[in-house]
């Protein structure tokens, strides 16, 4: 096996017999191996975690039970959780360590949850747990607990390659993700998703990834947190979008309050940088709920013509446009219009190539395996609309389901072009545990987009 390390810089480096830097764990697929009982890793056995000798004749089984994906903490994004091949999560119940599908309320969140800290020798890894901060994931008689314990042997680890890697392109970031943004900016790919695997979608905080290759991602952190950040909401952080303009980025979002006021209003913050930090440049909503009648105020996404000006579009159950001043961050109510076609739901995105312009969107619910893509074409950014049917749903041979929310990018330069979206997490994911995949999107000779086939 090779043993991984994080250089300062963030980027982890294979180092064959050498240790990883303490206190910190990389993200995506790594095994675990004991300190005191090299060659034993961490594995679940049916659902409980164990210590288990693992060897390069193991069977693909037992490689793969001893094989986790590290993703950001589901209670903390400065922690890490651990999930499994089949799509479960290593948690513990009355002090035992077991896997477990993501319920998504706070007490799962939270015992799903572990912090880094240094472990008992150079170069390892203790786990230590995010509610009971005096406990660490141990290993006793081979069967994994969590103890009140220090840096001891028996709880402390090595990081190493992954004894089953990942081999497949999707999805493209570890972790719950959905409503995935994406954009190109001085020659770099952006994706800002929603942060998922919250019952309710009750996420709070905002991630930033960037690539070269739209293949190996780095993670920027939270770039807007509701609670601490926006005086008007603290809860239901959803399917943000980008834009730029005057050497500024905005980021536009939904938010609303865990308490009283439920209904979401959408929001705008700027940065200097497309990884933020952002700050609420408003102190108040740009749209506010009950603004205009009928739909919901959630899913923002802007569109920038070839003349510079820039168009809001928003809602669920009733699609909407309005173009934006010059400022980015206010615009004319007398001029919104509505758009809604045939089967929309949610989830409105504009792009534009050739001279047409294709405004597409999500039908059915984000809870549905037929959550899907339909799209429609039109001379303007705020059409008329002619409507050109579904372009991307689920793929069951391959158990793909809940195939939506997208945004397009065209790679710079080219005419090539590709449609970031989530689905249902494989395989055991849901309307609320979804992640994002990236894939080729094609045009006819006639400007009708192919239909996507969704890949694993």
């Amino acid at each position: 096996m090779t043993v991984l390390s994080v250089t300062a810089a963030g980027v982890v480096v294979a180092l064959t017999g050498a240790p990883a830097a303490a206190a910190t764990v990389p993200t995506g697929a790594v095994s675990l191996e004991s300190v005191n009982y090299p060659g034993r890793f961490v594995r679940h056995l049916d659902s409980l975690g164990r210590l288990d000798p693992v060897t390069a004749a193991s069977t693909a089984q037992v490689k793969a039970d001893a094989t986790l994906t590290v993703v950001n903490g589901l209670a903390s994004p400065g922690c890490y959780s651990f999930q499994t091949r089949s799509g479960l999560f290593l948690r513990h119940r009355d002090w035992r360590l077991r896997i477990d599908a993501n319920t998504g309320d706070p007490t799962f969140r939270a015992d799903a949850t572990f912090c880094a800290a240094d472990g008992d020798r150079a170069g390892t890894v203790s786990l230590v747990s995010y509610n009971y901060p005096s406990r660490r994931i141990r290993h006793r008689d081979f069967a994994l607990w969590l103890d009140q314990v220090g840096a001891v042997a028996d709880s402390s680890f090595r990081i190493t390659t992954a004894w089953a890697p990942k081999t497949a392109r999707n999805p493209v970031i570890p972790g719950l993700f959905a409503d995935p943004q994406i954009a190109s900016f001085g020659g770099r790919y952006y994706l800002y998703p929603t942060t998922d695997g919250y019952a309710g979608w009750s996420g709070t905080y905002y991630k930033a990834f960037s690539s070269t290759d739209l293949v190996t991602w780095t993670d920027h952190g939270v770039i807007l947190d509701l609670a601490p950040d926006v005086s008007w909401a603290d809860n239901s952080a959803w399917a943000p979008s980008i834009a730029t303009a005057g050497g500024r980025y905005y980021l536009y979002f939904s938010g609303g309050l865990a308490t009283g006021n439920t209904a979401k209003q959408l929001g705008v913050a700027v940065s200097a940088s497309p990884t933020g930090p952002f700050r609420d440049a408003l102190g108040r909503p740009l749209v506010t709920s009950g603004q205009f009648p009928g739909g919901q105020v959630i899913d923002p996404a802007v569109f920038t013509d070839d003349d510079g000006r820039s168009y809001l579009y928003w809602g669920q159950g009733v699609a909407r446009t309005v173009p934006l001043n010059s400022d980015m961050i206010s615009f004319d109510p007398a001029q919104v219009r509505t758009i809604t076609p045939s089967g929309y739901n949610e989830a409105p995105f504009v792009f534009k190539r050739n001279g047409t312009y294709y405004f597409m969107w999500s039908e059915n619910d984000t809870r549905s395996e037929d959550y899907r893509v339909a799209y429609a074409t039109g001379p303007s950014p705020q059409g008329p609309w002619t409507n050109r049917g579904v372009v991307l749903s689920k793929r069951l041979d391959q158990g793909i389901r809940g195939t939506g929310h997208h945004s397009v990018v065209r790679a710079p330069g080219t005419d090539v072009w590709y449609i970031a979206y989530h689905r249902f997490a494989v395989p055991a994911g849901n309307g609320t545990n979804r992640e994002t995949a990236i894939d080729r999107m094609q045009f006819n000779a006639d400007g009708t987009i192919q239909p996507v086939v969704p890949t694993l």
